[in-house]
Order: structure tokens, then C-alpha cells, then sequence
């Protein structure tokens, strides 16, 4: 099974995976974050958001993955998630599932992901809510870690990079 093709589950509890976000278009790109509602790097949904609608048009994706796994900073109910990301951020982009990013019940996407090594050469657990993995057409992962703003420099040129 590739990273594609790993069973998900949307936040409102549709069948999915990666290959239906990624598609068969060259060029589409996903950025996946564990994102949390009470954090102090919650406003990163706002910039998530600027990124989706500034890049959708190119086949781009931000895809939230809702975790409580960090001092229970997202305890909400599915409802109460897509609420507040609608009415606090005006979250458009595609919501998965809660879901945990490490330890045992880790899920099987992570398990994937948390493979991929940072700028740094660092692999292992995600760190804290708003880490980010850009998924680019060529099979290639970037790790980005929680306190690297969606709008940061090295983001934005990864991004551009894999919707060329």
C-alpha cells in the first residue's frame, strides 16, 4: 500500500485518501497539518487558509488533520471542529477525522510521514500541533515543523516548486 493509497476518513465521515486529494493532475500538491482549536499556534489557520485560496486554482490542497494528542488542545466534537474552523478562521479547506500523529495509535498515515526527516536531518514524532508535510506530485515529502508559519519563505517556495 503507498502513502496514496491509505485508508482516511473525512471530518464528516466519508471514505477517503490521499489519492483523492492528490488526483491524477500533475501538478496537484497537498500541504498536511495536524491542527488543533485551542493552541497558541491555532491563528496558523488563517494563514492555512490564505495559502488555500491563493493556490487551489493550481491544484493545491491544505488538508487539516484535527489531533488532541497535545495537552488536549482539540477536544471538540467533529461539529464543534468545523464550526469553529468556519466561523472563527473561515476554513474552507478539506478537514479529516480527529486522529492521533504518534505513539501507539498512531495512525497509519503518520506512521508514513513521521518517517520523513526535516530541514535538520530529524525524523520521528510530530512535535506539536501544526506540523506540516507538503505532499508534491513527484512523490517527494517536506517536513515542516509546528512554529514555521504557512506564509514562511520556505514554505511558500516549496510550494511554488511543486506546482510548477
Amino acid at each position: 500500500m503507498t502513502l496514496r493509497d491509505i485508508p482516511l476518513t473525512t471530518i464528516d465521515g466519508r471514505a477517503t485518501s490521499l489519492a483523492d486529494y492528490l488526483g491524477d493532475e500533475p501538478q496537484n500538491t497537498v500541504l498536511l497539518v495536524n491542527v488543533a482549536s485551542r493552541c497558541g499556534l491555532t491563528p496558523q489557520y488563517a494563514k492555512l487558509e490564505e495559502l488555500q485560496r491563493s493556490y487551489a486554482e493550481r491544484g493545491f490542497t491544505v488538508l487539516g488533520v484535527p489531533c488532541n494528542q497535545f495537552n488536549g488542545q482539540e477536544p471538540g466534537t467533529a461539529s464543534e471542529i468545523v464550526e469553529f474552523c468556519s466561523a472563527t478562521y473561515g476554513v474552507t479547506f478539506p478537514l479529516l477525522e480527529k486522529a492521533e500523529v504518534n505513539g501507539e495509535g498512531r495512525h497509519p498515515l503518520y506512521v508514513e510521514l513521521t518517517a520523513v526527516p526535516d530541514a535538520q536531518g530529524e525524523a520521528g514524532d510530530v512535535q506539536w500541533n501544526f506540523e506540516k508535510f507538503l505532499l508534491a506530485p513527484d512523490g517527494s515529502i517536506t517536513r515542516f515543523r509546528p512554529r514555521t508559519e504557512p506564509d514562511a519563505p520556505e514554505v511558500v517556495a516549496a510550494i511554488e516548486a511543486a506546482l510548477a
